[in-house]
């Protein structure tokens, strides 16, 4: 296996209690980096019961991905300390601006300073142009609205440039010489035809 020079390293990655993020986590914990896991758990229009459904089934596209969204990252701090890790968890909404610095304090008092910043986070609520698509079935497809645009904004893009700005502004103020940044996105545009918002 490569050697990416990671250990001892403090990793904060966004959106990591499921998919993408969680799974950086576990590498990275593995490659010997103390890793910060934050993740939002926004409302969710489905019943307990519908999501428990959808993650014992591991089907159901928007119900399942809702429900993986939901979960604790309790799980994944738990897994990855078993296996020799060093891992914390905290909840945050990144809309909210003033959670971003109070994340970075969190870890540089817990684990130490950023020196890889992962952006994984995203939003995604269903909208669209075409009436003919809206739809009250699972979690719905809307008409697109301002405050959907604006809630797709502040977290896709707004907070993106926010988390690297905080990163950056403490990168420099301690003369560090090394540290990475990682923006993930997705290539799932195609599928999202009728979301105006999020594609």
């Amino acid at each position: 296996m490569i050697d990416p020079r990671i250990e001892n390293k403090v990793a904060l990655i966004t959106g990591a209690n499921h998919g993408i993020g969680a799974a950086t986590a576990k590498v990275f914990a593995a490659q010997g980096a103390k890793v910060f896991i934050t993740y939002y758990r926004p409302e969710c229009c489905y019943s307990e019961e519908e999501l428990e459904k959808a993650r014992l089934a591991r089907e159901g596209s928007d119900v399942l991905y809702r429900a993986m969204q939901q979960q604790s990252a309790d799980p994944l701090v738990d897994k990855i300390r078993f296996d020799g890790g060093v891992a914390i968890a905290g909840e945050a909404n990144l809309a909210d601006p003033n959670n971003i610095p109070v994340l970075f304090d969190r870890c540089e008092a817990e684990l130490g300073p950023v020196d890889i910043l992962v952006n994984n986070h995203t939003h995604c609520v269903l909208e669209t142009f075409d009436p003919s698509l809206v739809s009250d079935e699972g979690a719905g497809i809307g008409m697109i609205t301002a405050a959907g645009i604006d809630a797709h904004f502040a977290i896709n893009t707004r907070a993106y440039a926010l988390m690297m700005s905080e990163y950056l502004n403490r990168y420099l103020k301690r003369s560090a010489k090394w540290g990475r940044i990682i923006n993930n996105s997705t290539d799932a545009a195609h599928a999202h035809t009728a979301n105006i918002s999020y594609a």
